[in-house]
């Protein structure tokens, strides 16, 4: 009956994104479905991309470990994020009307920095979509007791993502995210009433929590000990602004309105339920404490079984296909944000650029689906070969761009000073900052990740307060452009980015 149940589940979820293939004509519809989706469904892709496998496999068990310290970077982190980009960047990522983030980058400076902020931000979602991968490949082998390998697992999972999300991008997503939060909510809320209640009820959950010091924040007030807590953090709440799926979901909606409320209200709820899992994974212990205990005690990626392991010695058929259906449905809708993000990257950010720019809409779309394939290619053999935990390779993932690519961003968007010398230097230095001290002091008092996120920011500031030798002064009308809505140049910058006013401008 579950196999059955599950492979129902995938099947319409492949129908669901075909039918909204239907709806792709243009670039713009492809990747950001036409900026046409309203409140619900917005809000449902900002919530369904971040609530993934991590959130109900590697968070949950990292918090039976670490408590909420261990899992400051997500939920704490991650919502913040989006709390961030609802209240500061969505409105002004809307008026720009790009397709990509990367589109920013050649607009406010140069194709140089579009190009190399576009690999940046294509690497990062290496390690967060193998993670997805490999939820898929425990999934799978989970639920067929082993009769499909972990290895057989992850190919089988990324062959059902291309299939749905190749013709249909972004409306695939959007309109499978859909269904798929529904399932979360629902799977998560009737599994945690019903195992809550084996466990003795919530409050002896909750009072089993806090009894072994889960609910403690900041466990030591040592230096070190505060600075790692920070750097966890700011590598998701800061590190994560510069990335395409969260762009995409900001500009996908109908109207800059909607993109605030859709982002804000997605980071919000995200936050509120990223607690289920943990609250689920509490009752665990207490229904079974032997095998959680076993389970944390492993030094492998197998801590994250212990869910799916639970639900399956000891859940009802019920249960069992309330929890694979919506923990597929987390995996699903974060997979294929953190596949075709990178996509739209890749083919609009770099290879048009080194085609000079000529490369028409339709062709566009065609090229990006076989980058598609061959990125979903490259993820699945990283996920093969990877031993890292889904954790690891979410917080590692958030590590590049924000030495590389947020510094640019946040200072190209507010400061009409910021020029392509200083963006490239900030570039440079925070890459090559960050990179030696991983190698040199990896567990220094200052985590590599700051110590390259404060290089990018001297670089920056440096280089575009210093004689410009390389670059010019870039575009610093596109602040203001940012800010109103209205073209500095009605005919455009003369660097391939459009320049037409949004819709929500004249609204």
């Amino acid at each position: 009956m579950l196999v059955t149940s599950v492979a129902a589940y995938l099947l319409l979820t492949i129908a669901i994104g075909w039918y909204a293939a239907r709806r792709v004509h243009t670039a713009k519809d492809y990747f950001a479905a036409g900026r046409s989706l309203p409140l619900y469904m917005n809000f449902a892709t900002v919530f369904a991309t971040w609530f993934g496998a991590e959130t109900v496999l590697a968070v949950s068990s990292t918090f039976l470990k670490d408590g909420l310290s261990g899992v400051v970077a997500d939920p704490f982190g991650a919502a913040t994020c989006l709390v961030i980009v609802a209240l500061v960047f969505a409105r002004r990522f809307y008026r720009l009307n790009l397709l990509t983030i990367g589109d920013f980058y050649r607009k406010r400076y140069n194709r140089t920095v579009e190009i190399g902020t576009g690999v940046a931000i294509t690497l990062s979602y290496l390690g967060w979509a193998s993670a997805n991968l490999l939820a898929l490949g425990i999934c799978f082998n989970v639920l067929t007791q082993g009769g499909i390998t972990l290895e057989q697992g992850i190919m089988l999972g990324a062959a059902v993502l291309v299939v749905y999300v190749l013709f249909g991008g972004m409306f695939a997503v959007a309109f499978t995210d859909l269904f798929q939060t529904t399932v979360i909510i629902l799977g998560l809320l009737y599994i945690a009433f019903t195992l809550g209640g084996q466990a003795g009820g919530a409050d002896k959950v909750i009072e089993a929590a806090v009894s072994e010091g889960k609910h403690v924040l900041i466990p030591s007030v040592e230096p070190r000990d505060l600075i790692a807590l920070f750097a966890a953090f700011i590598t998701m709440a800061l590190g994560s602004i510069a990335q395409q799926d969260v762009f995409q979901r900001v500009t996908s909606a109908k109207d800059e309105s909607t993109a605030v409320k859709g982002t804000l209200f997605g980071g919000l709820f995200y936050f509120v339920f990223a607690f289920v899992p943990m609250f689920i994974a509490v009752s665990a212990l207490l229904i079974d404490p032997k095998a959680v205990e076993a389970g944390l005690a492993s030094d492998g990626p197998e801590f994250q079984l212990i869910l799916p392991n639970l639900i399956m010695n000891h859940a009802t058929g019920l249960i069992q296909v309330l929890f694979f259906g919506a923990l597929l449905s987390a995996i699903l809708s974060t997979a294929s944000g953190a596949l075709l993000a990178p996509t739209a990257i890749f083919t609009e950010n770099i290879l048009k650029p080194l085609t000079g720019g000529r490369m028409g809409d339709r062709q566009l779309v065609t090229t990006g689906r076989v980058m598609l394939v061959v990125f979903t290619g490259s993820t699945m053999l990283f996920a093969l070969n990877s031993e890292a935990s889904m954790y690891e390779m979410v917080q590692n993932a958030y590590k590049v761009t924000l030495v590389a690519a947020f510094t640019p961003l946040a200072f190209g968007m507010f400061w009409r000073g910021a020029t392509p010398q200083g963006a490239g230097l900030s570039i440079v230095l925070g890459l090559a900052t960050w990179i030696l001290m991983e190698q040199l002091a990896p567990e220094g008092l200052l985590p590599p990740q700051l110590v390259g996120l404060g290089a990018a920011i001297f670089g920056m500031v440096a280089g575009s307060l210093a004689p410009q030798v390389l670059g010019g002064r870039g575009h610093p009308e596109v602040v203001d452009e940012a800010l109103t809505g209205r073209p500095a140049h009605p005919h455009g910058h003369g660097h391939g980015a459009s320049s037409h006013p949004s819709r929500a401008a004249h609204r």
